[in-house]
C-alpha cells in the first residue's frame, strides 16, 4: 500500500486503520503541496514495531513508479483540498499503474474525545476557519468553560520531536522553530490566551488536551475532515468561489455532515454568488441552520498609503493551494488607496517556483517560510521589489520573522455574524448543557 499525502492526513490515516493491520504493508508515503517535506523518512518510533525502519516519504510524482516498483496493491488518498479533476486524475494514474484506490471515509477514522467536540471545517482553503474557531472558543470562554484549541497537524520538521505540540505561550511556538504556516496559525489564538495542541500523535494529543479542558475546539486545515469525532459540526463556506462547495474534495463531504454552515464574506462576494451558495448548500445539507458572516478586514496604524507603490504579502496556503488569487492584503491596501507592485519579476528561488507553480496568483507575494533557505529567499524577494511601504495579510507579525526595511502595515480581520440565527444562538444550548456536566 501506499498512501498519498501532505504531511497531515497521511500519517493520521496510517496511525488510525493501517499501522497495526497485520493485512497491510505500507511501503510509501507521497508527498504534495508543501514543499521539502518529501525525501525524508515516517520514524520507526512512530511508524510501530512493524516497520523498524520507518517508512520513506517520496515526492508523488514517483508513486506511479513505486506502485510498480513494489507491485502495490492499493493507493490511498489521503489528502486534502483537491478539486474532482485532480481527484479523478491521480485515481486513473493509480489504477493504470495496477492499484486499486481507496478513500477513507470520516466514520472510520475520527476518534473519540471524552470531553465535547466543536469541529470547524471548511469547503476550501482560506474560507474562513481560523476567524470562525476562534469566534467558537470566545463563547466558549465567556461562558466559562476551559477550551482546548486542536489545530489540523503541519508536521513539516522533524515529526519525532513533534509527536504531541502543547503551545500556551509564543516562547513555546518559537523553541519549536516554527515555518510560518505554523505561526500563522499558532500565534493569534495563543495571544489570546488559549492552549494550542498539535503534532502527529492524535490519539495521545487529544487524550491529554481532554485532561485540561471542559470543551475541544478542532480547528481544521485546508478542507479536510475532522479528525475527532464533533457533537457539533460546524463548516465554513465562500462565496468568493461559488461551486467549490460542491466540487472539491473533501469539502463537499464537510458541507453534507455539518450541523451549521457559516457562510462567510457576504459583504465581499457578489449577491448572485451568494444565492448560488445558499441553494448548494441548501441542497446538500437542508438540515443544517445557515449563519451568514463576514470578515471585515481592519488595516493597522501606519504611514498614509493613498498613490503609494506597496508591496502586499498575503497568507501562503490560502493563495497557493486555495486557489485565491488575492487575500485580506490586498482589500485593506486597495481600501488605502494604494498602488500594488507586482512582486513577480523580482521573486527568487523557491518563491519564483512558487508562481510558475500556482499561476493563479494575482499581483501579491505569498509568505512562503517552510524553513531557513525559504524565509531567506522571501526575505531576497521583498528587499528587490520596488516598493514604497509593505501590507501583510498574513496573520502573523512577519517582521519577527524576515528582515523587512520599508515601513508595514498589517491588515486582519474577524468573524462577524450578519442577522441572525449567530454562533453565539447555536452554541446556547449546547454551552448549558456542557456547564451543567
Amino acid at each position: 500500500m501506499i498512501l498519498l499525502g501532505a504531511g497531515g492526513r497521511d500519517f493520521f490515516d496510517f496511525a488510525t486503520v493501517f499501522r497495526d493491520d497485520p493485512d497491510v504493508e505500507v511501503v510509501a508515503f507521497t508527498a504534495a503541496q508543501i514543499p521539502g517535506i518529501d525525501d525524508r523518512r515516517f520514524p520507526a518510533s512512530l511508524a510501530g514495531p512493524r516497520y523498524p525502519d520507518g517508512i520513506p516519504i517520496r515526492p508523488e510524482a514517483e508513486f506511479a513508479a513505486l506502485v510498480a516498483q513494489h507491485d502495490v496493491d492499493e493507493v490511498v488518498l489521503a489528502y486534502s483540498d483537491l478539486s474532482y479533476d485532480q481527484v479523478m486524475h491521480l485515481a486513473s494514474e493509480a489504477m493504470a499503474a495496477g492499484a486499486d484506490v481507496r478513500l477513507l471515509g470520516p466514520r472510520r477514522t475520527m476518534l473519540t474525545a471524552t470531553r465535547p467536540v466543536v469541529a470547524v471545517c471548511a469547503s476550501r482553503t482560506g474560507a474562513g476557519k481560523s476567524q470562525t474557531s476562534r469566534r467558537v472558543c470566545s463563547i466558549l470562554r465567556a461562558a466559562g468553560l476551559r477550551v482546548a484549541l486542536i489545530r489540523h497537524p503541519m508536521p513539516y520538521g522533524d515529526l519525532e520531536a513533534m509527536r504531541v505540540q502543547r503551545f500556551a505561550t509564543l516562547d513555546e511556538i518559537e523553541a519549536s522553530h516554527p515555518t510560518i504556516e505554523e505561526r500563522e496559525e499558532y500565534e493569534l489564538p495563543v495571544r489570546e490566551g488559549l492552549t494550542v495542541w498539535a503534532g502527529v500523535d492524535y490519539e495521545s494529543i487529544v487524550r491529554r488536551a481532554a485532561d485540561e479542558s471542559d470543551v475541544i475546539v478542532w480547528d481544521g486545515g485546508n478542507n479536510d475532515l475532522p479528525f475527532v469525532r464533533p457533537d457539533l459540526m460546524i463548516t465554513v463556506v465562500d462565496p468568493l468561489r461559488p461551486g467549490h462547495e460542491c466540487g472539491w474534495f473533501p469539502g463537499e463531504v464537510n458541507v453534507r455532515l455539518a450541523d451549521v454552515i457559516v457562510v462567510n464574506k457576504v459583504d465581499a462576494a457578489e449577491p448572485d454568488d451568494v444565492d448560488t451558495v445558499l441553494a448548494n448548500v441548501s441542497s446538500l445539507a437542508p438540515a443544517a441552520t445557515v449563519i451568514r458572516a463576514a470578515s471585515p478586514v481592519v488595516l493597522a496604524d501606519g504611514p498614509d498609503l493613498t498613490g503609494v507603490r506597496v508591496l502586499v504579502v498575503e497568507d501562503g496556503p490560502t493563495i497557493t493551494h486555495g486557489g485565491m488569487p488575492f487575500g485580506a492584503g490586498t482589500v485593506a491596501a486597495r481600501q488605502a488607496g494604494a498602488v500594488l507592485v507586482d512582486p513577480r519579476p523580482f521573486a527568487v528561488g523557491s518563491i519564483a517556483a512558487t508562481f510558475t507553480r500556482y499561476p493563479h496568483i494575482g499581483p501579491v507575494l505569498p509568505a512562503m517560510g517552510y524553513g531557513d533557505e525559504q524565509l531567506a529567499e522571501l526575505e531576497a524577494t521583498i528587499a528587490a521589489v520596488p516598493c514604497d511601504a509593505v501590507v501583510t495579510g498574513t496573520p502573523i507579525d512577519l517582521t519577527r520573522v524576515v528582515r523587512i526595511d520599508r515601513p508595514v502595515r498589517h491588515a486582519s480581520y474577524s468573524l462577524v455574524e450578519i442577522g441572525s440565527p449567530t454562533l453565539d444562538d447555536v452554541l446556547a444550548p449546547l454551552v448549558e448543557r456542557w456547564r451543567s456536566s
